[in-house]
């Protein structure tokens, strides 16, 4: 019987077969705990021990750093359509849709991937795709339709594309910028205002975008 994988346990093994996949190597302790907002490496330690305990993941004798991936068919599945590929792409979860100003809409099919270039992302987060709907962001070439990149993220720098929860948990794709305590999210429409959360949590940024021509 196999052990069942938490929601942790199966976002650190996304985040380590995304980084294996782009890299070739397996993350530090850091770059996990960095990956997973954790600030202290002693929850990975934590984590790491029960995907071993559980027989999903070996540590290489001589070698603290590298992490070898077991059952990987049962894992592949269990966390979502995250697979590696061979050459230079990645299929990456794609997680469902993204409005400005509603709640994220999850795909009917939980294992849905999308494929992207390697090169799109960094490898040293957990990333994933989400659909658009809507036109918020539309003069920066984010059009309705289009498939977001996305690499988690609990901070933001001015300027950059962000999915953001906001009041009431409502969901945006918006640029981030912050004036002393203040956070603005602005959208890429002259038809639009910016929205000004009395309460912010960033998801993620934008680091790609793919878009699917129809004939």
């Amino acid at each position: 019987m196999t052990a069942v994988l938490y929601k942790k346990e199966r976002n650190l093994l996304t985040f380590i077969l995304q980084f294996q996949e782009q890299n070739g190597y397996s993350p530090t302790l850091r770059e996990m705990a960095d990956a997973m907002g954790n600030k202290s490496v002693s929850t990975i330690h934590t984590i790491i021990k029960n995907l071993v305990d559980k027989g999903y993941v070996q540590k290489v004798e001589g070698n603290t750093r590298t992490l070898k991936i077991l059952k990987k068919d049962i894992i592949l599945a269990a966390v979502g359509g995250v697979v590696r590929s061979k050459g230079p792409s990645i299929s990456l979860p794609l997680m469902g849709y993204i409005a400005a100003g509603r709640p994220l809409e999850p795909y009917t099919d939980p294992e849905a991937s999308f494929e992207i270039a390697s090169a799109m992302i960094s490898g040293k987060k957990t990333a994933y795709v989400l659909q658009v709907k809507g036109s918020s962001m539309i003069e920066d070439g984010i059009l309705d339709g289009d498939f977001v990149v996305i690499e988690k993220s609990d901070m933001a720098n001015n300027g950059d594309i962000v999915v953001a929860l906001v009041d009431e948990g409502l969901a945006t794709l918006k640029r981030f910028h912050k004036d002393g305590e203040k956070v603005i999210l602005r959208p890429a429409n002259s038809q639009m205002e910016p929205i000004y959360p009395k309460s912010v949590k960033i998801q993620g940024i934008v680091v790609g975008l793919v878009r699917k021509f129809k004939n």
